[in-house]
């Protein structure tokens, strides 16, 4: 019996082997699938609007500017002159400038008295229509219809991006379907060619430039190859210089008269590129500049820096009343589309998102 049994227990489980080699079969087939199918791809991230990108880019101020205004016109807060004392504090601070911020509290006193306003509360949508009401002036798109080739040199001190913003107005001008042509004007700077150079690869842009030649006879000649090739915009670059620096104002001054020669109209507009975080500093680039060459516009750049957006405010308390120069562009980044056309109600409500 006891044989049997043994003789029973090396037998080879034949239908076991076989139901064994199928579910192996099965399990390496399932593996080999999951294996060779690929995990479907993540969606990409959404692409910003300009409207997120600009409050994204304009955070450092916001968090300055909105959450201390925020903190003054809480629910229950009184009116009164401590109030108007502490949004003094705040306003200065945020780059605001003595001029703005004594505008904008009297303004918001004479609303206080004529709307019988008693809750702080209230005083937040009325310091944002404010704010709106003082920088409109500055809101004026450039039109580049009225010439061709339509002639824009740019100015602006070392540093605030004046090269950079030209290659993003070339490639925003292209996406409008117009030509466009570089004039590398900055003989001053060193390796401003080569950096204005770069950008007309990018842009598949040519760009004029000479190693000996001055800034009036770089763009003289840029606007003449301009006129004889049909093109439609010509980017003029000009040194970076200080306003202190009385000798290089005057060249600016050169360049104005020698393109004169060419076109008598021109230049078609001329652009200050101010860095943002200079603050208040950029008044007084402002006055010299404009002096210098009569400025017709403003770009704003690294509002995503350091720098308080409120310089914006400061400028229209100063510049644009009676002496409207509008703030043709801002810029919050390095990308190319980084660069747009300044819009007060969206920049305002950027600021109290």
């Amino acid at each position: 019996m006891f044989g049997f049994l043994k003789s029973r227990k090396t037998q080879p489980d034949v239908a076991g082997s076989a139901v064994a080699e199928v579910v192996a079969e099965v399990a390496t087939s399932v593996d080999t699938e999951v294996a060779v199918d690929p995990a479907p791809a993540p969606d990409p991230a959404p692409k910003l609007s300009w409207a997120q990108r600009l409050k994204t880019g304009l955070s450092r101020t916001r968090n300055v500017f909105s959450s201390q205004v925020t903190g003054l016109f809480g629910v229950g807060a009184k009116i009164d002159e401590t109030l108007y004392e502490e949004l003094e504090t705040v306003l200065l601070s945020a780059d605001v400038g003595v001029e703005a911020t004594q505008h904008l509290i009297d303004r918001l006193r004479g609303r206080v008295k004529r709307e019988r306003l008693t809750d702080a509360s209230q005083l937040r949508a009325a310091l944002k229509a404010e704010l709106v009401d003082l920088m409109a002036p500055l809101e004026r798109p450039l039109d580049i219809s009225s010439n061709k080739p339509f002639v824009i040199m740019l100015a602006g001190v070392n540093g605030a991006g004046k090269t950079t913003t030209i290659g993003k107005l070339a490639r925003r001008f292209q996406a409008e379907g117009k030509s466009v042509l570089l004039a590398a004007g900055d003989t001053f700077r060193a390796a401003a060619r080569e950096q204005l150079a770069e950008w007309g690869k990018r842009n598949n842009v040519e760009v004029i430039s000479s190693q000996a030649g001055d800034s009036a006879s770089v763009i003289f000649d840029a606007i003449q190859s301009a006129r004889a090739r049909g093109i439609d915009v010509v980017l003029a670059d000009t040194a970076g210089r200080l306003p202190t620096q009385l000798h290089l104002m005057e060249e600016i001054r050169k360049v104005k008269r020698v393109i004169q020669k060419v076109d008598p109209s021109a230049p078609h507009e001329v652009l200050l590129v101010l860095d943002a975080n200079i603050g208040q500093n950029a008044l007084t680039q402002v006055k010299s500049f404009d002096e210098a060459r009569g400025l017709t516009g403003l770009v704003m750049t690294k509002l995503d820096g350091t720098a308080k957006g409120g310089v914006i405010a400061a400028l229209a308390a100063r510049f644009g009343q009676k002496q409207a120069v509008p703030v043709r562009f801002i810029g919050i980044g390095e990308g190319l589309e980084d660069l747009q056309p300044f819009r007060v109600v969206e920049f305002v409500d950027a600021l109290f998102a």
